[in-house]
């Protein structure tokens, strides 16, 4: 059994005029992202790798979760092909992981993401929001061999907007 968690960046700040891969997190980004990383606390299994995208806005949302997950930072993988948006190449860099790895995190990028996850999970979701994270399995022991999978949760910030 194979278990993905996939963590779409929180809320990006277009204050400052830079380029895409470099924009940082908005106050309601950093918001959005301690609520889903404190809800995600009882849904993530014990043992897992972390994968996350290089761009700016995702490790700053990584590391967010890494204090409610107690992941260490330095175990995180930073990879600038995880810089997508298409749900392909998704897919190619997901069925790279070893397979000792039973629990895969990883951060990253809409329409990758949505795409992905309407693809191989069992529930349609019309848009993964910012800060949003999709909890997938799949049974099977091969990360090559991903098939349609079975979508076992959602954390949305807008789930909790009445707490």
């Amino acid at each position: 059994m194979k278990n993905l968690f996939l963590i779409r960046h929180s809320k990006s700040s277009w204050d400052v005029p830079v380029q895409d891969i470099n924009r940082s997190i908005s106050a309601r980004g950093v918001k959005d992202a301690h609520l889903i990383a404190s809800k995600s606390v009882a849904l993530v299994p014990n043992s897992y790798i972390v994968w996350c995208s290089k761009a700016k806005r995702t490790t700053e949302t990584a590391y967010i979760f890494s204090e409610y997950l107690s992941i260490p930072i330095e175990t995180i993988y930073f990879s600038e092909d995880l810089y997508t948006f298409d749900e392909k190449k998704l897919h190619e860099i997901i069925k790279k992981c070893k397979n000792e790895h039973d629990n895969l995190i990883l951060f990253g990028h809409n329409e990758a993401i949505t795409n992905f996850v309407n693809k191989f999970g069992d529930l349609n979701i019309e848009n993964v929001p910012t800060s949003g994270l999709v909890a997938m399995q799949f049974n099977t022991e091969d990360w090559q061999n991903l098939g349609k999978g079975k979508t076992i949760a959602t954390l949305f910030p807008s789930h909790f907007k009445n707490e």
